[in-house]
C-alpha cells in the first residue's frame, strides 16, 4: 500500500481515493480532490495558488531545506523483506517524524518572532507620531502652577520682612 502525493497541492492520496489523470506521453498525475483536478485543468500554477504547499514553501511560510525531508522521497529500489529491517525502519520513521515536527515548530516560532517585532516597532512609531492625542495639552501645567504659587508665596514672604 503506497500513499501517493497530490500533483497540485502535495496532499496525501490514499489508495482508492482521488483522481488519476494520464497524459498522452504516459505521465501520471494524481489528485486528492476534484478541486485540485479542476485547478490543474485550468492550468493554474500551484506556486501562485495560496492554499497549496508549493505556495507556502515558495513564500517562505514552510520549512523547505531540511535533512528530515529527504526521507519522504520516493525510492523505486526493491528491497528483500526482512522482519528485523522492517521493524528498525518503522522505528526510524517515527523518530524522523518527531524530529521533523520539532523543527517545523521551531521554524514557525522563529518566523512569527519577526512579525511580532515589526508590530512592536509600528506601534512605537504610531505612538511617537500621535503623541499629542495621548498627552493632554494641560497635563504638566498643574505642577507648574503649584510651583509658581509656591514661588509667589515665598517671594511675598520675603517682601513682608
Amino acid at each position: 500500500m503506497r500513499i501517493e502525493k497530490c500533483y497540485f497541492c502535495s496532499g496525501p492520496v490514499y489508495p482508492g481515493h482521488g483522481n488519476m489523470f494520464v497524459r498522452n506521453d504516459c505521465k501520471v498525475f494524481r489528485f486528492c480532490k476534484s478541486k485540485c483536478h479542476k485547478n490543474f485543468k485550468k492550468k493554474r500554477n500551484p506556486r501562485k495558488t495560496r492554499w497549496t504547499k508549493a505556495f507556502r514553501k515558495a513564500s517562505g511560510k514552510e520549512l523547505t531545506v531540511d535533512n528530515s525531508l529527504e526521507f519522504e522521497k520516493r525510492r523505486n529500489l526493491p528491497v528483500k523483506y526482512q522482519r528485523e529491517l522492517w521493524g528498525k525502519t518503522v522505528e526510524a520513521m517515527k523518530k524522523v517524524e518527531e524530529i521533523k515536527q520539532k523543527r517545523q515548530a521551531r521554524f514557525i516560532i522563529n518566523r512569527l518572532k519577526k512579525g511580532k517585532q515589526l508590530e512592536k516597532e509600528e506601534a512605537i512609531n504610531e505612538v511617537k507620531k500621535n503623541i499629542h492625542l495621548i498627552k493632554a495639552p494641560h497635563a504638566g501645567k498643574a505642577k507648574q502652577m503649584e510651583e509658581k504659587m509656591l514661588q509667589e508665596d515665598v517671594d511675598m514672604g520675603v517682601d513682608d520682612n
